[in-house]
């Protein structure tokens, strides 16, 4: 059997199934993370991060941090939501409402206006909560609420922001490289992401952006030695060391991915291809009777929810796509016993997209016989 028949394929929401080329980078050598080739490594990672969108080079700095993605979100609430004002958190899935239990956990002021986890955003109740409270400094939200798929309409919170002068502090995960990101435009202070989803590096490290002059200023205290990202910031950027040990092959392969990332054409282009597998595979289940989460207007590029069919439960169909090399995600929460997830990010080859195609119609009928 052919090797492309034998790989796995994730199609969870990160990691991602990694390219030979980034791969092969993750072995480039062994490099002590003290040594000027590596902090050479770290201020180009940086520089090439703030340089994804055009919107962000000009006035906004990178920092690297290893850890996930919930830690450069947690890092960046640390770094930037007050202690003297508040936060409001707009939630409508588990990773908004994470932000709400970041927030308390380091004892910041913040208020959370709660959506139903299939509902979009409510601008009108965003205004409303910023007219009556003038606390409130800076909106939290999720731009790709992976919990349902769901992009959130950042174009209008970000105006909302900018209308009643707060900052946006935004959750990038799961839409930084294949979305739209604006600055400036979206009162944007900061936003936080991860090198092992859109941009397609391995897992364990992540960054966060913030506009260059708020993190020359002082901020709140952060509350965290690990997670004060200003010291991270004035490190990097002076001499590119960290306050702490990065994870050297993994830059390795961050760096690689973002040489492809910029080759394809960047986020533009890798959110159409996303898009053209998102369609692909919708039309295969549609065709199979199996009907979409969210419409697919309301959906983001990156990941889409699927209604489990008839009485095929999710644990059935994933050991069937997985028998055939496919993995696939689960819903959470009380989402869980109906749903199921896929996500478009990685190596996927138009070979690939065959071949998931037929594993979903064979698990999807052979379970209905």
């Amino acid at each position: 059997m052919p090797a492309a028949m034998t790989r796995t394929i994730l199609l969870n929401p990160g990691p991602v199934t990694l390219t030979a080329r980034v791969r092969a980078a993750l072995g480039r050598g062994d490099w002590c993370h003290r040594e000027p080739e590596f902090a050479a490594l770290v201020r180009s990672i940086n520089a090439r991060l703030a340089g994804v969108y055009a919107e962000l080079a000009e006035d906004y700095d990178a920092v690297l941090l290893t850890g996930s993605g919930t830690a450069a979100v947690e890092g960046m609430l640390c770094g930037f939501a007050p202690r003297d004002r508040s936060t409001l958190v707009l939630a409508n899935g588990v990773y908004g409402e994470r932000m709400a239990r970041m927030l308390a956990a380091h004892g910041r002021p913040h208020r959370v206006l709660d959506h139903d986890w299939l509902a979009p955003v409510s601008i009108p109740r965003l205004e409303a909560a910023l007219a009556a409270d003038p606390a409130i400094s800076h909106v939290a939200v999720v731009h790709h609420e992976t919990t349902t798929g769901r992009l959130n309409d950042l174009e209008a919170i970000g105006q909302a922001c900018r209308a009643w002068g707060v900052g946006l502090l935004l959750d990038g995960v799961s839409s930084f490289g294949a979305e739209h990101i604006a600055g400036r435009d979206w009162n944007l202070t900061a936003v936080a992401a991860t090198a092992n989803k859109c941009l397609h590096g391995a897992p364990g490290l992540s960054f966060v952006l913030a506009r260059r002059d708020l993190w020359l200023r002082p901020g709140p205290r952060p509350g965290s030695v690990y997670l004060d990202l200003r010291s991270h910031h004035a490190a990097q950027h002076a001499d590119g060391f960290s306050p702490f040990t990065q994870a050297v092959q993994l830059a390795f392969a961050l760096d690689a991915a973002l040489d492809e990332h910029r080759e394809e054409g960047g986020w533009q282009a890798r959110r159409a291809t996303y898009r053209g597998r998102a369609a692909r595979v919708a039309a295969t289940l549609q065709d199979l009777g199996v009907t979409t989460l969210l419409p697919p207007s309301e959906s983001g590029s990156v990941l889409w929810s699927y209604r489990l069919p008839g009485r095929l439960g999710y644990a059935g169909l994933h050991d069937a796509l997985r028998r055939r090399g496919f993995v696939i995600y689960a819903g959470q929460g009380r989402l869980a016993p109906g749903i199921f997830r896929i996500a478009h990010m990685g190596d996927i080859s138009a070979d690939d997209l065959d071949r998931l195609c037929a594993a979903l119609r064979a698990a999807i009928r052979g379970r209905r016989r």
